[in-house]
């Protein structure tokens, strides 16, 4: 069995870590509305590579995440004036309606970031342990990106190219950062979040942390493959490796593969274009959305 692997940009030949059996980290969705097809498209997708694994006799323990707090939630929750916790589980429940109408199986382990923030602080602890992260003046904490010689090895980014083009990693408190390439790990709390204590300050990790925590749990400092989708490349991925082999020390996952874009009037579907369609419009719009049917080919899996 031959997989693409982003890593190397080509096709090669898949040998597990362990024989017989395949560790797979799918990155699953931000949970603050109904899912569109272009959500559904990874599950198909990394699903229908997960039987195939399984009708080749390998034991696969398959984990997908729920990301349930993030900005998008708190501002839906603060628009409900709702804790975000009632969005998130709101959205988690209707997300696993719709995957059972698309028959994907669920994952061996649904982690959500917010049963996880203990692993997130340790692992954070020992990157600044390991001089691979800093502190700033408010209590964020920054990766230094420079730290990681790899960096860039799977999106083929040159960070002095990033640098002079004026693409910044930011998410907030650029005058405290060292470096402008600086990606934020944890993040002090704004008035009306929720929040965690750390040694820190108050606050809630950055996004990337939280991927690199939930795998390294569930199944170990490597892994065989690690998945999504193409828009996960850069800056996500990229970032889940640097922090992930810098607190590890150790290759974070042998291989790499995401599935493409959905694309509407030859534009990427998303939310922000608001050209998107949910699976439950799908569900409305035709006879039978069973997910072996029309689903399947809107997401472009037979």
């Amino acid at each position: 069995m031959k997989i693409f692997n982003t890593l190397s940009r080509q096709k090669e030949e898949f040998v597990p870590l362990v024989e017989g059996k395949v560790s797979m980290y799918v990155c699953g969705p931000t949970v603050y509305n109904l899912i569109h097809i272009g959500n559904a498209r990874p599950m198909i997708v990394f699903d229908t590579a997960r039987r195939y694994m399984e009708h080749k006799g390998y034991t696969v323990n398959y984990v997908s995440n729920f990301t349930d707090v993030d900005d998008k939630i708190i501002k839906k929750a603060n628009e409900e004036g709702v804790d975000p916790s009632a969005i998130s589980e709101r959205y988690i429940e209707e997300c696993r309606k719709d995957m059972q109408a698309l028959n994907v199986k669920p994952a061996t382990t649904h982690p959500k970031a917010t049963e996880e923030i203990g692993g997130m602080i340790e692992m954070i602890q020992t990157l600044i342990d390991k001089d691979h992260a800093y502190v700033g003046q408010d209590g964020t904490v920054y990766f230094k990106t420079r730290s990681f010689d790899q960096y860039g090895k799977l999106s083929h980014k040159n960070l002095d190219d990033l640098r002079s083009g004026g693409r910044s990693l930011l998410v907030s408190g650029e005058e405290q950062k060292q470096d402008p390439l600086d990606f934020v790990l944890w993040k002090p709390k704004k008035e009306g979040e929720p929040f965690w204590e750390s040694p820190w300050c108050e606050g809630r990790p950055g996004w990337h942390i939280e991927c690199s925590v939930m795998s390294k749990r569930y199944l170990g400092d490597e892994i065989d493959i690690h998945a999504g989708g193409e828009d996960l490349i850069f800056p996500h991925h990229e970032n889940e490796i640097a922090q992930s082999e810098a607190a590890n020390g150790r290759e974070f996952a042998k291989y790499w593969m995401h599935n493409g874009f959905l694309n509407i009037d030859n534009k990427k579907m998303s939310k922000s274009e608001g050209n998107f369609f949910t699976v439950r419009d799908i569900s409305e719009k035709y006879d039978r959305c069973c997910g072996v049917s029309c689903c399947r080919r809107i997401t472009g899996v037979r």
